[in-house]
């Protein structure tokens, strides 16, 4: 295969930027404009913004993935679905309430259903777009693939330009409690969409046998659960969600209750670490294996939340800022290493599938339970005041809030420590002798 270009490097490390940059400046503080700024209750973050996106993870793969390997070619797929996504998260930003003000969560939740249902596939469709070019992809997808975490990172520091950006554009206060962020995201998407037709050819992949609905479906990897350790890994990242999900879909809603300035970019502080540790993975990869990694992943994730109920007496305080560091090693040493294990488990012919169903066990439905649980608890702890007669949330009392992940994340770290038992060599591969 021929050596990848410059130009073409160029061109799909701009696709993955983009590609992260149209969900990242919207999505983590939704919660905020939500719950402060339109009313809703913990449930209905959770049901309108949160099970959209954990639907979209199990629905949309079954028939874009045919659409993309089978008929048409990737980068066509990818704008089309970007153009799509684009104007329906526009549609989305003015419907969380009517034109009299009334909350309507169950239309907001249908629009960006839709919206999911067209973005989720794009993350696949960027990797594939992406490995298609490469000559060597364990040298060079990682560089590109990083992309997409800078772009997280850089339209985070909206934030930062709260005030400016809400007074030039007739609002006012924190930028994060607005629909601003849904606008840009559109706009971005718009983007996306526009340049993808100008990525790289990817053509549709010709298909050597008839595919099958248990192709699709990814039911030939049900049979690793034949090897209780899969089992047990695969049961242990259901579970993880429960705790995960109070940071993924309510740490911002959090640190703006609490006073932090520009929490969307200083949430960003875990990208960045992400980052850090992806570069530091096979070190400890090495050293301890796949199970201490998966252990350290697992007890970032209490550590994490000590650290916010610990924080919550002063809003600037140091545990805060390290609870979101943490996030590099909550990520990275669980979902990214357990990646690799399910890779070395898994037979090369269903390798695929077997990445998609955890995926789907994971983001797709312990996203999908977890955050109607992390909503209710979010409840149960709500401030409530009568404003012009009418009750309203006002604040929650946090700190009894993070005690529930932090126990959650401690029975799941018990569970796995007890049962799981590594058979693999990942990380620890020796050379072949000739």
């Amino acid at each position: 295969m021929t050596p990848m270009s410059t130009d073409t490097r160029i061109r799909l490390s701009v696709m993955m930027f983009l590609q992260y940059a149209f969900n990242g400046v919207w999505v983590i503080p939704l919660t905020t404009y939500l719950g402060q700024e339109i009313g809703y209750t913990g449930v209905q973050i959770a049901f309108a913004a949160g099970t959209t996106f954990a639907l979209g993870c199990i629905i949309s793969p079954f028939f874009v993935g045919m659409l993309a390997d089978r008929f048409f070619s990737g980068q066509k797929v990818l704008g089309v679905l970007n153009l799509l996504a684009a104007v329906i998260l526009f549609y989305a930003s003015r419907m969380a309430v009517d034109e009299e003000g009334v909350k309507q969560p169950m239309v907001f939740f249908w629009i960006l259903l839709a919206h999911y249902l067209c973005y989720m596939p794009t993350w696949a469709l960027t990797n594939s777009i992406a490995l298609y070019q490469m000559d060597n992809p364990g040298k060079q997808f990682p560089s590109i693939r990083v992309m997409g975490t800078f772009g997280w990172i850089a339209v985070s520091t909206i934030a930062l330009f709260s005030d400016q950006i809400t007074s030039a554009l007739g609002y006012e206060g924190n930028i994060e409690a607005t629909r601003i962020p849904m606008v840009l995201g559109s706009g971005i998407g718009l983007l996306a969409g526009v340049l993808a037709f100008f990525m790289p050819k990817t053509p549709p992949k010709v298909a050597e046998s008839k595919v099958t609905f248990a192709d699709v479906l990814g039911l030939k990897a049900l049979a690793l659960f034949k090897d209780r350790n899969v089992l047990i890994f695969a049961l242990s990242s259901f579970l993880i969600m429960f705790p995960a999900m109070f940071y993924w879909q309510f740490c911002n809603l959090f640190l703006n209750e609490i006073g932090m300035k520009g929490a969307q970019f200083k949430m960003s502080i875990g990208q960045m670490a992400e980052v850090i540790f992806l570069v530091l993975m096979p070190w400890f990869f090495a050293r301890f294996g796949v199970k201490k990694m998966l252990l350290m992943g697992m007890t970032a994730w209490t550590a994490r939340f000590v650290c916010f109920g610990l924080g919550t007496t002063e809003s600037l305080s140091p545990l805060l800022y390290l609870g979101l560091a943490l996030h590099g090693v909550c990520y990275d040493f669980f979902f990214v290493t357990g990646q690799l294990y399910i890779d070395k488990k898994a037979p090369k012919e269903i390798q695929a599938q077997a990445q998609g169903l955890i995926s789907s066990i994971t983001f797709g439905l312990g996203w999908l339970f977890a955050v109607m649980l992390a909503g209710w608890v979010i409840d149960i702890y709500a401030l409530k005041e009568v404003v012009e007669g009418k009750e309203q949330i006002v604040g929650h009392v946090w700190k009894n809030v993070w005690l529930w992940p932090i126990g959650m994340a401690v029975l799941v770290t018990l569970f796995f420590v007890a049962l799981f038992k590594d058979d693999t060599v990942v990380g620890r591969e020796e050379p072949q002798s000739a």
